[in-house]
């Protein structure tokens, strides 16, 4: 055999050098972005020091440098998913500090300036939450969104309380109450001119990707807010990133088009400025988001999603024209703008999320840092994906991304179609992209194709699409992975047998749906997934506690509803074989849930993995877990879909 004849040997049975060894050093996550005049600030949560945040500044001209010396975690957890951590202003950062072992004790915002080799705290200890820091330089005052988790007036069923507040910098015990009475608020904004305060607000049972309203409050010298106006949102209306432009006039984006869309606020209203089906925003799970930022007063930087894939644009405000920028990247998140330059977080399918410097006159990329570095000889194992628009249920059209095996070293026999597995994102209002994943990469390297499918519900089609999920949960979201594999099927590019599916929370809970309610799946793997939705509407946190009354109904008056789209009812419908990875600590998704679908299904002697990691909670984070986890799933999978065709029927 010549040196370089790739070896013939079934699908799913290839060697690849994208190891679980590889992934479980997994790579840095950033988290906020923010530019001081010329410098830039950035968060990373780095795994060789147990997933601490640390704040990193570049100046224009020099190296990257650590700010937050250990143990400090600049993190927040205002609506438990947090962002919005980090604030950097006249060379001082500001931090929200989060102790691991004291998570509830220890949110307090402490700053650092340029001189002083320690942070320093701002805010005193107690059972409070700070996060979306912004600087009143004029009244010597942080403004900020506050969640507070002791008991106060006015608190209902033990929730805590959200509000937006400024802390006096001279005297930190002096806090200041500028918006109240709603339950959830996000995005500050001061007016270059400091009389002004932009920020948006939602309560129950919506979400702020259902209904938001954007308000702007006037501001009286000691720093009071006197009348407040509604801007835009409102009922049906998602009104989220307030920004101010330099010449103090007041942008945002709203999806009263269908489609998130930036605007601008008028006299008559607001002033819609891109008539595209695009999306201009992404969901608000955490806070600090930003999509757009300007150049000038005339020309402002924007990212926008089509079918699934992130671009860049410049939206020319007297002409109300976009032009894209033509960029390698699948997405572009946290666009901050310091003219020339643009600053954001972007992916590809061959690039992992990288710090990148953009120049909008030519489309010229400087990568600053990248969350890991792939070694040159595994991108030839990369698989590229395709999109895929395919038909599903209710005449009704869903989307994913299709990636076949490839492994330069092997082939499989010419009568062979390859295994497929179907991936379902977490959310699930959310989304899955094109950039580069070494976890589908593991797959797609042993010779599995996989798909991983933006289910009806998903972010980035429009309203429409995003509201398709509406009491649809476990009903369209399972059939759209169906009908993405019967797509695949019918085009004869995967074997009809050698099917299986999985997912993580949300993701999770479709697994475990689609293996209980339809025989299509040969098995199927469920991370910190939901069987029982009754047990999660009674004891989730509270940005989710009415979530489910938008995705099942209204709790407890549907409760059949959620009785009936519960796994761990029907569990005597279940054929498949079935692995389950669960963090002990996790408190999104109890283990308790995974405890009685193991319990349920055994008792059946239907087969079953269960690996229950004691120290992890909502989301693997430790190497040796994800390894462990990879390593189990990949041999289960083998197992199931292998050729010798394995069933169980009980």
């Amino acid at each position: 055999m010549q040196k370089n004849t790739p070896v013939i040997a079934p699908y799913g049975a290839w060697s690849s050098p994208i190891t679980s060894d590889l992934i479980a050093a997994h790579p840095i996550r950033f988290g906020d972005l923010v530019l001081d005049g010329d410098d830039v600030y950035w968060t990373e949560a780095r795994p060789w020091e147990q997933g601490r945040a640390v704040v990193v500044r570049l100046p224009r001209d020099g190296e990257p440098k650590d700010v937050t010396p250990a143990p400090f975690n600049a993190r927040t957890l205002v609506h438990e998913y947090g962002g919005g951590a980090l604030l950097a202003a006249g060379g001082t950062v500001y931090f929200t500090n989060l102790d691991p072992g004291r998570p509830h004790a220890d949110q307090r915002i402490h700053r650092i300036a340029p001189d002083e080799a320690d942070p320093q705290p701002v805010t005193g200890e107690a059972s409070v939450r700070y996060a979306d820091m912004v600087l009143d330089a004029r009244r010597g005052r942080l403004i900020a969104v506050r969640e507070t988790h002791t008991d106060r007036p006015g608190q209902a069923n033990g929730e805590p309380v959200n509000d937006i507040i400024s802390i006096d910098l001279t005297d930190p015990a002096s806090i200041r109450v500028l918006a109240s009475g709603n339950d959830f608020y996000a995005a500050p904004r001061l007016s270059p001119d400091g009389n002004r305060l932009a920020y948006i607000s939602w309560s129950h049972p919506h979400m702020p990707w259902t209904e938001t309203t954007l308000w702007c409050a006037d501001l009286n010298e000691a720093g009071d807010t006197t009348t407040a106006e509604r801007i835009a949102g409102g009922p049906g209306v998602s009104a989220v990133q307030p920004e101010w432009s330099p010449d103090g006039t007041l942008f945002f984006v709203t999806d009263e088009t269908g489609w998130w869309t930036i605007a601008r606020a008028g006299p008559r209203g607001p002033e819609i400025l891109v008539e595209r089906e695009a999306e201009f925003a992404q969901p608000l799970w955490q806070l600090g988001a930003s999509s757009y930022g300007f150049l000038s007063p005339d020309v402002l930087v924007c990212s926008f999603g089509e079918t699934g894939t992130w671009r860049l644009g410049l939206l020319r405000l007297a002409e109300r024209t976009l032009t894209p920028i033509e960029l390698p990247f699948a997405t572009i998140r946290a666009v901050r703008v310091a003219a020339p330059y643009v600053y954001a977080f972007a992916a590809a399918p061959d690039m992992p999320e990288t710090l990148v410097r953009i120049d909008p006159s030519n489309g010229t990329v400087d990568r600053i840092r990248a969350s890991f570095d792939v070694d040159p000889d595994i991108v030839p194992y990369f698989s590229e994906p395709e999109s895929l628009e395919f038909p599903t249920t209710g005449g009704a059209t869903a989307h994913a991304f299709y990636y076949p095996p490839k492994n330069p070293g092997f082939n499989a026999p010419e009568d062979e179609k390859p295994p497929l597995i179907v991936m379902s994102h977490g959310g699930p209002t959310a989304a899955t992209s094109a950039a580069l994943s070494l976890a589908r990469q593991f797959w797609t390297s042993r010779g599995f194709g996989v798909v991983d499918v933006n289910y009806r519900g998903s972010t980035g089609y429009g309203r429409a699409y995003r509201f398709a999920l509406e009491r649809q949960w476990g009903l369209a979201d399972v059939d759209d992975c169906i009908a993405a594999a019967r797509f695949l099927i019918d085009q004869g590019r995967v074997d009809p047998d050698r099917v299986g599916i999985t997912g993580g929370s949300a993701g999770g809970y479709t697994t475990l749906s689609a293996l209980t309610f339809h025989d299509f799946f040969k098995t199927g793997g469920s991370h910190y997934g939901i069987g029982d939705l009754e047990a999660l509407a009674k004891h989730t946190h509270k940005f989710e506690s009415r979530y489910l009354d938008w995705l099942i109904g209204p709790y407890p008056q549907d409760r059949d509803t959620y009785l009936a789209r519960s796994p761990i009812h029907h569990v005597d419908r279940l054929n498949a074989a079935v692995a389950f990875f669960q963090g002990a600590l996790d408190k999104v998704v109890p283990p308790e849930q995974a405890d009685e679908m193991v319990a349920a299904l055994r008792a059946r002697n239907c087969p079953t993995l269960y690996l229950l990691f004691e120290d992890e909670q909502h989301g693997f984070r430790k190497g040796p877990n994800i390894k462990r986890a990879l390593d189990a799933e990949l041999a289960f999978f083998s197992m199931w879909l292998s050729g010798t065709q394995l069933r169980f029927s009980g």
